[in-house]
């Protein structure tokens, strides 16, 4: 079965929510504030901003970001639980997710219900929320391994209460690209008048193409956290979705991507998570070139070995000089530092920066790099 990819794709960005459920970190209300409007700042549609139900701490946040006058909606999870709506209410949002274990795995062996009291559970919530005017995402808890005729007759039923989306979960993270994309096409077909948002995480690190896939098959909404954050191996990370959709499938997002390197350095710092300099899109060393071929040939054009321009994330490429460095990069590495050396003059250099970073087990700096151009028999040791 093909699915048909929306050409409006909306970010719900659950950083404040799902990111924050890593097990360990806790934000600030100063950080979530900076974090909502870096996320507002850059065309984010949808902020996930928190769980009511967890107290006045946390709703007194949550109404903090509802008078920030965001233009991203403000949605928050709930259980399918009168108490959770009204306590939403009270915030101040126009928005909420009102979750239910999908899964029989989850409703038997959690629960200790059945389905029927699942579908009740959903009526009941539901259409209270409506009642009172709220958007209303039904969110599948565990809808990987739900029975998809059930998850069909729960899409009828938010169909005909007016429910505005149903999200279906990866709860695990035990779905494949091609799996999520079958059963994402599936639920567009069999009901295609609510929206399907997709939720992936990433414990077999498919997080990121499953959300993709999602989109490919009809998904218009896509939950995101910045650096991937969530509980145990984390989300889909908001920068590598948006830049896949993007450089990958040709979806555009409508969000401005320069700022990425920005944010999610903040996160890391505000969740204590360092950001790996590997990490994918955001990470320091990404736009590195070391190897002789991979160095010559980004020098020669960027194109060759950059599969996008790193100012569009906010970074910028460097050329690394050490074991696996070549002529090229060597020349190119001192000429940023205002050195011009041809290839005759390089040769005698490379064997020993070649020899230096072997010792060193590392790349070698500018300062080394002085030294051994000037000829220094002891090399400074990098602080």
């Amino acid at each position: 079965m093909s699915g048909t990819a929306h050409t409006e794709v909306i970010i719900d960005d659950t950083t404040l929510r799902d990111g924050e459920q890593t097990a360990g970190v806790v934000f600030s209300r100063r950080e979530k504030v900076a974090i909502a409007r870096m996320l507002d700042s850059i065309g984010v549609g949808e902020i996930e901003c928190g769980i009511p139900a967890m107290g006045l701490e946390e709703r007194a946040g949550i109404k903090a970001l509802v008078d920030l006058g965001l233009n991203a909606r403000l949605i928050t999870w709930n259980r399918a639980l009168l108490p959770e709506i009204k306590a939403s209410i009270a915030c101040g949002v126009q928005a909420v997710d009102i979750s239910l274990s999908v899964s029989d795995q989850m409703i038997v062996h959690k629960l200790r219900k059945d389905r029927a009291a699942v579908k009740e559970q959903l009526k009941v919530a539901l259409g209270y929320a409506k009642e009172h005017n709220l958007y209303v995402s039904v969110g599948g808890e565990d809808s990987s391994r739900a029975d998809m005729g059930f998850l069909v007759e729960l899409m009828e039923i938010t169909r005909s209460l007016g429910g505005d989306r149903f999200r279906f979960c990866d709860t695990l993270g035990i779905m494949d690209p091609f799996t999520m994309f079958e059963k994402v096409a599936f639920l567009r077909s069999a009901v295609p008048e609510v929206d399907i948002e997709v939720h992936t995480h990433n414990d077999l690190g498919m997080a990121t193409a499953n959300a993709i896939a999602g989109v490919r098959a009809g998904a218009r909404f896509v939950n995101t956290t910045i650096n991937g954050l969530g509980e145990r191996a984390g989300n889909a990370a908001l920068e590598e979705v948006v830049m896949g959709l993007k450089h990958a499938c040709g979806i555009e997002t409508g969000i401005t991507t320069h700022r990425f390197r920005e944010m999610s350095l903040f996160v890391a710092k505000a969740s204590q998570r360092p950001l790996s300099v590997s990490k994918p899109v955001v990470g320091e060393r990404v736009f590195a070139h070391e190897s002789g071929l991979h160095a010559d040939g980004v020098i020669k054009d960027p194109h060759n070995y950059e599969g996008f321009d790193p100012a569009e994330v906010g970074l910028t490429r460097s050329i690394i000089v050490g074991k696996h460095s070549g002529m090229g990069g060597l020349i190119e590495r001192y000429r940023c530092m205002g050195i011009a050396v041809d290839r005759a003059a390089a040769e005698p250099l490379l064997v020993r920066t070649r020899a230096m970073s072997c010792k060193r087990k590392r790349d070698l700096t500018n300062g080394e790099l002085m030294a051994i151009y000037h000829g220094e028999q002891t090399l400074p040791q990098a602080a």
